[in-house]
């Protein structure tokens, strides 16, 4: 069936592609934590909307930036994926 080559690519290849996938949503939450934490700092401000609410903008505009590539991402490993299996099954 499988040898544990395969596996250990599929595994790999798995999760690079999970950090490809997450990592502008991720860095862009990160940056604007940063920058909210610190304008709340500056400010003495406390609410926790204050926090919420810009990350949640953020991640938007970033999945509707990178959305695109993120699916053609996705697509190309689950094909890849496919005629793997295909040609693991034949």
């Amino acid at each position: 069936m499988f040898d544990e080559t395969f596996v250990l690519y599929l595994g790999r290849h798995t999760l690079e592609t999970a950090l490809l996938v997450s990592a502008p949503i991720l860095a862009v939450c990160l940056i604007v934590g940063i920058v909210v934490s610190l304008v709340q700092a500056v400010t003495s401000i406390k609410d926790m909307t204050l926090s919420t609410v810009p990350k949640l903008v953020a991640v938007g505009a970033t999945g509707l930036f990178f959305g695109n590539w993120m699916l053609q991402l996705l697509m190309k490993f689950t094909v890849e994926i496919f005629n793997q299996i295909q040609m693991y099954g034949h």
